[in-house]
């Protein structure tokens, strides 16, 4: 049961950026012993909110109360010391894989300047946390590094208890589990929420969210739009209130002839994120993969382009079957991937340019070993003019472009391939109004001239403006296809939440 009274208040915050008011006097609050959701769509304002709450932003305006004290977090150690933790869904930032179980656990005690360490009390001290989550299957002495994710989240939440949290944000923390190991966290969840500590829990998944929440509270837009018992609501109510009105923004959809089939795989398994996976795309057809965070959306796309390996299955290029050890097997085929984390693994950011653009053609811009300048300029100018790139300084590093501009650059390298399937994995993920738009055009334009598209992304607005089919993933399946006739937004949500056909 939850206590009556209010804990942690945030009242009035207020937080812009430059351009953007991303807050507006957003009231928040979390009992003790009770498990309260935070929805809303991309872009809503919960993560800036959390961001507040936890000490990596402060607010232009408003307050953090705890037991009726205001509070000003400047840094996240301010609020750590304040009982706030965080247990966020990429857990190998948060943890140092070099040190045991133990302490990480206990990292409060090895950082507190002491020159004498009780190792062995701190061991126990580290598994009686853990004994009290119900947790009796990890060694303590493990490194943090060789644990699964599952068990790296569950050594985040000990090291919490550990350092007295009175509230735990859950920032989706069931993105990177399998179903059973969810089981584990909601369980866990529980036995904080009888324990009397406030967990905030931040999900795209409806059907977890009504399961173990006591509120809801929806934002959009960077406001609150509501607060409510979860028996009080339901997940057509919450989707509704996510949404607003209707998406009225239009994206150039090319009309395109549709042709034969050029890519299809069957029975596509990747460990637990993909899983029986069978689909297909044609000649000049967009089809669309949506899903939640965590859906398996981008292992998919790298499953299809042999950057990870397939456990079971097979795939097919213009009805011959490819083997793909690796993704320059699959560029060989004919396939080109656009990644979700481009400054990672799209672009090499410390290059130029020109350099960037160059990399997938080096060999036939190259003789006898060495690349032509003459050439690698003239395809770098190319491109540039095509893509709009800006600034058009091919030796501008890429470090320097704007989102949009680096993603046009992780595009436009794929270009002279003349590959025949491109897979775009959340291409307009961090880009502005006007990249989308030219990314929206391109992608028409590959259509156009018979590629084959899958585009992957959890924006529903976007798929439903781009593709000419849409898939629906949830928890590495796909679980519902749909015609871009027949397919809404509210179709899509439930699907992709309930994980059900």
């Amino acid at each position: 049961m939850s206590s009556s009274a209010s804990l942690l208040q945030m009242k009035g915050i207020v937080k812009s950026f430059p351009g953007v008011r991303a807050l507006q006097q957003v009231d928040f609050d979390v009992r003790g012993g009770e498990i309260h959701a935070l929805l809303g769509a991309n872009g809503a304002g919960k993560s800036t909110l959390m961001k507040v709450l936890s000490g990596a932003y402060t607010a232009d305006e408003g307050a953090v109360m705890i037991d009726g004290t205001a509070y000003t977090f400047t840094q996240p150690l301010d609020a750590i010391r304040s009982g706030i933790q965080c247990v966020y869904q990429e857990v190998d930032t948060a943890l140092i894989p070099s040190l045991t179980v133990a302490e990480n656990i206990m990292l409060e005690k090895l950082t507190a300047g002491s020159r004498w360490i009780d190792w062995s009390g701190m061991q126990r001290e580290a598994a009686r946390v853990l004994q009290e989550l119900g947790l009796t299957g990890i060694d303590v002495r493990r490194q943090a590094g060789e644990l699964s994710i599952a068990q790296k989240q569950l050594v985040l939440i000990g090291r919490a208890l550990a350092q007295k949290a009175k509230f735990i944000i859950f920032d989706e923390p069931t993105a990177p589990l399998s179903n059973e190991e969810a089981d584990q966290l909601f369980r866990i969840m529980d036995r904080l929420k009888k324990d009397g500590v406030g967990c905030i829990f931040i999900s795209h998944r409806l059907a977890e969210v009504f399961r173990i929440s006591d509120r809801i509270t929806v934002m959009r837009d960077g406001q609150r739009i509501s607060t409510k018992l979860a028996a009080d609501t339901n997940a057509g109510l919450v989707v509704e209130e996510m949404l607003g009105k209707k998406f009225e923004e239009e994206f150039p959809k090319a009309q395109v002839k549709i042709g034969g089939t050029l890519l299809e795989a069957k029975g596509l398994t990747s460990g637990t994120k993909v899983r029986d996976v069978t689909l297909s795309v044609r000649q000049g057809e967009i089809v669309g993969v949506v899903g939640l965070v965590g859906a398996g959306k981008t292992e998919l796309s790298r499953v299809l382009f042999g950057a990870d390996p397939l456990d079971a299955g097979e795939i097919a290029l213009r009805g011959k079957r490819l083997r793909l050890a690796r993704p320059a097997d699959a560029v060989q085929a004919g396939l080109a991937l656009v990644p979700e984390e481009r400054r990672k693994q799209g672009v090499l950011v410390e290059l130029p340019i020109m350099a960037n653009l160059a990399l997938p053609i080096l060999k036939p811009l190259s003789r006898l070993g060495f690349v032509g300048r003459g050439r690698e300029a003239a395809n770098a100018d190319a491109r540039i003019a095509e893509l709009g790139i800006q600034p058009a300084n091919k030796h501008q590093l890429v470090k320097y472009l704007s989102g949009g501009n680096q993603q046009k650059v992780a595009v436009g390298k794929w270009l002279p391939t003349q590959a025949d399937i491109y897979l775009f994995d959340e291409p307009t993920k961090g880009v502005d109004v006007g990249a989308k738009s030219d990314i929206f055009r391109l992608i028409g334009k590959l259509a156009e001239e018979g590629k084959g598209i899958l585009y992957f992304s959890c924006e529903i607005a976007e798929i439903l403006g781009i593709a000419d089919r849409i898939l629906v993933m949830s928890y590495g399946r796909i679980v519902k296809e749909l015609s871009r006739e027949e397919a809404t937004q509210e179709q899509i949500l439930y699907y992709a939440s309930s994980g059900e056909a």
